[in-house]
């Protein structure tokens, strides 16, 4: 039996969050492994008290036959994207003939842009200890920690975590510097010989230069010769740069399934009415041609 416990379910308009609802779930989240090979996820006794489960990254051929073996709950699509990965088996020359010419292109003009390049790598627990330093003080001018809180983390947990990684040999991390400042990070532990995208991010400041583009070729390209990674995960959600620099991906959907209670179908309708009417909303403004005006409106 495993115990629920409060997920945050974010109901957001753009990057903005709403509303964060908090049902007691039983998370069960799709390794990349997983996801490629197409396994039904075993889904763990459920508590009492836990209003379902929060299944993430389920490739969508597989939806049908996950709600028929949760006996009738409640099941309801939270969001479709397609789970990115990156093949680094046979090298990173092999890696970026993959790209697509326009990628390979685009990347060289950003990095000529910032001429000598200045990247660091860091993977030893005191150098990890310098890298979340430095890196921190990037993510509090990202967009990522302003609007939801999700830049890397500085809580002692997440630190200890981070540290314990390095001295097993399973985490990563890059920063790179323009004109001695530091410009962007990305952090990934490795699982399995797979590296995980899980903190990046970089400093508006240096915005028109690309300079998370560049930090991810050149993660690659380090990750691409490492012996101990085997491919890249661009784990949940979609994103133009996961497109761009993946080899492949597989179609998945985020799914709630959950006890068939009155809370639960009510809280059920409000998502779905919620995101019924923000999809009118921009079909509205397609049509309009304001596309634009509400990015604008978005970010500001």
């Amino acid at each position: 039996m495993s115990a629920a416990a409060p997920l945050p379910l974010k109901v957001q308009l753009g990057a903005r969050t709403l509303v964060t609802l908090r049902p007691r779930l039983v998370r069960v989240p799709l390794a990349l492994d997983d996801v490629r090979e197409g396994r039904v996820p075993r889904m763990p006794r459920l508590d009492p008290s836990g209003a379902g489960y929060l299944v993430t990254s389920l490739p969508e051929a597989l939806l049908q036959d996950t709600v028929r073996a949760t006996s009738g709950m409640i099941a309801f699509v939270r969001q479709r994207y397609t789970r990115y990965h990156a093949d680094l088996t046979r090298g990173f020359d092999a890696y970026h003939a993959t790209l697509s010419a326009n990628t390979r292109q685009g990347l060289k003009r950003k990095a000529k842009k910032l001429g000598m390049l200045d990247v660091r790598r860091y993977r030893e627990p005191h150098e990890m200890e310098a890298f979340h330093r430095i890196a921190r003080g990037i993510a509090l001018t990202t967009y990522q920690e302003r609007l939801m809180g999700a830049g890397l983390p500085d809580d002692a947990a997440f630190v200890a975590r981070m540290l314990a990684d390095a001295a097993s040999g399973h985490a990563r991390g890059w920063l790179l510097f323009i004109d001695g400042a530091p410009a962007a990070y990305l952090y990934c532990p490795v699982r399995a010989g797979v590296a995980i995208y899980e903190f990046v991010g970089h400093d508006p400041h240096f915005s028109a230069l690309s300079p998370g583009a560049v930090l991810q070729l050149e993660a690659m390209r380090d990750l691409a010769e490492d012996p101990g990674v085997t491919a890249f995960d661009f784990t949940e959600g979609e994103g133009q740069h996961k497109r761009a620099m993946a080899t492949g991906g597989t179609a998945c959907v985020d799914v709630l399934l959950l006890r068939r209670t009155l809370a639960n179908r009510a809280m059920v309708a409000g998502l779905r009415g919620f995101d019924g009417a923000v999809a009118l909303a921009k079909r509205a403004v397609a049509r309009a041609g304001l596309q634009d005006l509400a990015k604008r409106i978005r970010r500001g």
